[in-house]
C-alpha cells in the first residue's frame, strides 16, 4: 500500500524555462520587425525570469508593501516610502536590462521593439514594479518639450544603474520618474484639474498648489504634473530633491490600500507651494504629455500580455507534471481544449502588442503610415488585451484547481493585477472613445486597412469581419454607444491578421474560427472539436 503521507502527484515549481528562448509566439511575433531570436540581451532576460531566484522575489515584494513615513521620529516631514529588499532587487534587474529608458538613447537597430519584448518578459517574473520602470520609460518624449529639462533629466533616466538614494538627480547613478494627472474630481477628465500652477519670477518656474488623487510610485526622482497656469492646463516638471539639495514641497498623504499591485506604492499627495518648471507652452499641457500616455498605454498592453503568458506557463507546467483520471492533465482533450485556447489568446495578445512596439521604431524613424498605425492600433490594443486578461488569468488559475488559489502558487497575485491596465491610463470605454476619435482623422481608418488588408484573401472568414467592420463605419450616429463593440471587432481583426500573416496555419484558423467565426462557446476550453490542440499547446513550452 502507498504511503499517504508521501508527496507524490504535486507539479515541481517552476525552474529552469528561459522565458524568451521557450516562447514561440513572441520569436514569431518579433521575426518579421527585427532579427531578435539570438538577442543576447532577451534571452539574458528570459534566462534569469525562468529562475526560482527571481521568482521567488514576487511574494515577498507583494506580501510586504510599501509604508509609508510622513515624519521622522524628530517630527520633520521626510515623506520616505519604505521597500521589501525583493522590491529593490527586483527594480535593479529591470534598470539593469535597460527597460526604463534606455531605448531613447541607443542606436541599435529597433531599441523600441527590443525593450518592449523585454519588458513583457521581466514583467512575467512580478508586475507590480513595472510601473515606475514604465513611467520613465514614457517621461523621455514628453521631456524633449523642453531642451534645458531634456538635457537634466533623459542621461540619468536612461542610464541602466538603479540608484534608490533621494539626491539630486546630478549626484545619482541613475533615475526615475513618475507622473501626476489625476484628481478627486476628474479622474480621466484632466482638464476638470483644480491645482494651479502660479508663476514665481524666475524664468520657467512656477509654484503649485493642489493635489493629486492618484501618484503612483512617489518615491521617484521626478514626476510630470498637469496643473492650471494663468492660459490654461499646463505641464510641469517637479522634481523631489531641488538643485540645492533641499527636498521640494511634496506632502504624501497617504498610500492606497489597492486590490492588486500591492508591491508598488500609489499615493494622494498635495502640493502647497511646490517648485515645477514649465514643460511646453501654457495651456499646452494635454499635447504636451500626451506622448507619455500613449507610452504607457503601449506598456499597458504589455504588461497585460506578459500576465497572460505567465498565467498560461503556470497551467501548462502544473497540466505537463499532475496526472489524473489514469493520465496527465495536459493529455486529456478537455483540458487539451483549455490550454489551446488559453494559448490563442496569448498568442494573439503578443503578437499584437510587439506589433505596436514595432511601430514605434518606424514612426520615430518618420514614417508617417506607421504613426497612423499607432495612433488607432493603441487605444484598440489597449481596450481589448487588458480587458481580455483577467478571464483569462482566471481560467488559467482553475487549471491547478485548489492548489491555483492559495498564494504560494503565485496565480492569486496574477488575478489581483489582472483588471489594472484597464484603468491605468484611461478606463475601457476611455480607450473605445479614442478609437473614435482618431477615426475622425481618414490617415487611422487608412492605416488599420491597410493592416489588415495585408492578409486579405487568406481567410473569408476575416475577410467578412473587416467588411462588417466597414459597414459598421458607414452610420456613425450612435457611435459612442456602440464604440465599445466597435472596438473589440476592430482589435479582433487586426489580431487575426497578425496571426494569419505571422503565425501558424494551425493557430490562425483555429483563433479565426473561434473569434469570428462563430464557432466557439463564449468561455474557454469549447473550441470545435477539429481543432489540432496538440499542436497548439505543443507551442507553449
Amino acid at each position: 500500500m502507498a504511503d499517504p503521507f508521501a508527496v507524490t502527484n504535486q507539479a515541481p515549481p517552476l525552474q529552469g524555462v528561459n522565458f524568451f528562448t521557450r516562447d514561440r509566439a513572441l520569436g514569431d511575433a518579433l521575426r518579421p520587425f527585427a532579427a531578435l531570436d539570438d538577442d543576447p540581451g532577451l534571452t539574458a532576460i528570459g534566462d534569469l525570469a525562468g529562475t526560482q531566484e527571481a521568482l521567488s522575489h514576487a511574494l515577498p515584494a507583494n506580501q510586504n508593501p510599501p509604508v509609508l513615513r510622513t515624519h521622522d521620529r524628530y517630527g520633520n516631514r521626510i515623506d520616505e516610502v519604505e521597500f521589501h529588499p525583493s522590491w529593490h532587487w527586483l527594480m535593479e534587474k529591470a534598470v539593469g536590462f535597460g527597460l526604463q529608458a534606455a531605448p531613447w538613447t541607443s542606436d541599435r537597430p529597433a531599441p523600441h521593439l527590443t525593450r518592449a519584448a523585454g519588458f513583457y518578459l521581466w514583467s512575467q517574473v512580478e508586475p507590480g514594479h513595472g510601473c515606475p520602470i514604465s513611467m520613465t520609460y514614457a517621461a523621455v518624449p514628453a521631456l524633449r518639450a523642453s531642451e534645458e529639462l531634456a538635457a537634466e533629466w533623459i542621461p540619468s533616466l536612461a542610464a541602466t544603474s538603479y540608484d534608490a538614494r533621494r539626491l539630486r538627480a546630478g549626484d545619482k547613478a541613475g533615475a526615475l520618474a513618475g507622473m501626476g494627472m489625476t484628481e478627486k474630481q476628474g479622474g480621466s477628465d484632466v482638464r476638470a484639474n483644480l491645482t494651479t500652477a502660479t508663476p514665481s519670477g524666475s524664468d520657467g518656474e512656477y509654484l503649485l498648489n493642489g493635489h493629486k488623487w492618484f501618484c503612483s510610485a512617489p518615491q521617484v526622482d521626478v514626476f510630470l504634473v498637469l496643473a492650471q497656469a494663468p492660459d490654461g492646463l499646463t505641464c510641469f516638471v517637479v522634481p523631489r530633491v531641488l538643485a540645492d539639495g533641499n527636498r521640494n514641497a511634496f506632502a504624501l498623504q497617504r498610500l492606497k490600500e489597492k486590490l492588486g499591485n500591492r508591491s508598488n506604492a500609489s499615493s494622494e499627495v498635495e502640493f502647497h507651494g511646490t517648485i515645477g518648471y514649465r514643460l511646453g507652452d501654457e495651456g499646452a499641457g494635454v499635447r504636451t504629455i500626451i506622448e507619455m500616455v500613449a507610452a504607457t498605454r503601449l506598456d499597458c498592453v504589455l504588461g497585460s500580455s506578459a500576465l497572460m503568458r505567465r498565467a498560461l506557463v503556470e497551467a501548462t507546467w502544473h497540466t505537463s507534471h499532475r496526472s489524473a483520471f489514469g493520465g496527465l492533465l495536459r493529455d486529456k482533450p478537455a483540458m487539451q481544449n483549455v490550454l489551446a485556447d488559453l494559448a490563442l489568446e496569448s498568442e494573439a495578445a503578443t503578437a499584437l502588442s510587439m506589433r505596436l512596439a514595432a511601430a514605434v521604431d518606424a514612426s520615430l524613424g518618420g514614417d508617417e503610415q506607421a504613426a497612423a498605425f499607432r495612433r488607432i492600433a493603441l487605444p484598440l490594443a489597449k481596450f481589448w488585451v487588458c480587458k481580455r486578461t483577467s478571464m483569462t488569468v482566471a481560467e488559467a488559475l482553475e487549471c491547478l484547481g485548489g492548489n491555483g488559489y492559495v498564494e504560494e502558487s503565485g496565480l492569486p497575485l496574477l488575478f489581483r493585477e489582472s483588471p489594472l491596465n484597464s484603468i491605468w491610463e484611461g478606463s475601457g470605454t476611455v480607450n473605445a472613445l479614442d478609437v473614435l476619435r482618431a477615426l475622425r482623422r481618414p490617415e487611422s481608418l487608412d492605416a488599420w486597412l491597410t493592416e489588415v488588408g495585408a492578409a486579405r484573401g487568406a481567410d473569408r472568414r476575416l475577410d467578412a469581419a473587416i467588411t462588417g467592420v466597414l459597414e459598421s463605419l458607414a452610420d456613425l450616429s450612435d457611435a459612442e454607444a456602440g464604440a465599445r463593440r466597435l472596438a473589440a471587432r476592430m482589435a479582433v481583426c487586426l489580431q487575426a491578421s497578425l496571426l494569419v500573416r505571422y503565425s501558424t496555419p494551425e493557430v490562425a484558423d483555429a483563433f479565426v474560427a473561434s473569434r469570428l467565426g462563430a464557432d466557439w462557446g463564449g468561455v474557454f476550453g469549447t473550441l470545435p472539436r477539429t481543432t489540432p490542440f496538440t499542436s497548439i499547446v505543443d507551442r507553449i513550452l
